[in-house]
């Protein structure tokens, strides 16, 4: 499923909810990979934390460039050498002002990187980081939607807390049950993909009230950038993508999960 209009030619005023410029800085100087989402209408930008060792690299980033954001946490991935048992470290870390979330955190089952209660553990302290500083919570979810949905459930009957279900692939069973405690829901270039109808399917039936885009680039390039480096320009062939499912024109879906994104991230500044 592919955008009908380049990146250049994208409406203004996207936001990529969820990308990893500390990975991009690899490959050189982050100034040009800024400009060219600027020069495609993404005005804001939130690269994420996956590890506390990591923070101060990516809170660098974000104090360089007035349009990044930062979050800080612990994937699931780290959880087994970096997680977190409380939220002491965490809420420490989110008092700085560039700081608009909590994680990536959640659950992976799918590469076994790290044991299972060691991601439970450091999930259930992200949670506690969320509902204590009032921060989005963003969760990574792989292969583990029972456990995600009871340990949210959980953790949601002791104290709301706000949050988005990240890069979503799953089914409308995670849907709805993120959606029922208030959570959004964010789409990357995977719902552009030739063979995720049923990812489609199910995002048909999500509130455009609910909906933010994001790029997770360096990963997952859209259609038609697909097994290409994925940057944050390139979240606007995910929005046009999925502002032609939702028949909308696409400078209102543009709009729309802006707006979206900055109700969920209170803390993060227009431009």
């Amino acid at each position: 499923m592919a955008a009908s209009v380049s990146s250049e030619e994208a409406a203004p005023g996207l936001v990529d909810s969820h990308c990893h410029l500390d990975y991009l800085a690899k490959d050189g100087d982050l100034g040009p990979v800024v400009e060219r989402a600027q020069a495609a209408g993404v005005g804001t930008l939130v690269t994420i934390c996956t590890k506390i060792s990591e923070f101060d690299t990516i809170r660098a980033i974000a104090e360089r460039f007035p349009s990044v954001f930062c979050s800080v946490g612990v994937h699931p991935h780290e959880a087994g050498q970096e997680g977190q048992q409380d939220a002491g470290r965490l809420l420490e870390l989110a008092a700085y002002e560039k700081v608009v979330g909590i994680g990536e955190t959640g659950l992976d089952y799918y590469y076994e990187h790290s044991p299972r209660e060691a991601q439970q553990v450091s999930f259930r302290a992200h949670i506690e980081a969320s509902r204590k500083t009032g921060l989005p919570l963003i969760v990574h979810a792989r292969d583990a939607d029972d456990d995600t949905v009871a340990i949210l459930q959980e953790e949601y009957a002791k104290g709301p807390f706000p949050g988005v279900i990240h890069c979503f692939t799953a089914g409308p069973e995670l849907a709805r049950a993120a959606l029922d405690i208030g959570f959004y829901i964010s789409l990357a270039g995977i719902v552009t993909f030739k063979s995720a109808q049923a990812l489609r399917d199910t995002v048909a039936e999500v509130p455009l009230d609910r909906l933010l885009v994001e790029t997770d680039s360096p990963y997952l390039a859209p259609v038609p950038k697909r097994g290409k480096t994925n940057e944050p320009a390139n979240v606007a062939y995910t929005a046009a993508a999925l502002a032609a499912l939702k028949d909308m024109p696409e400078e209102d879906f543009a709009a729309l999960t802006t707006d979206n994104f900055f109700q969920l991230f209170s803390r993060a500044r227009r431009a």
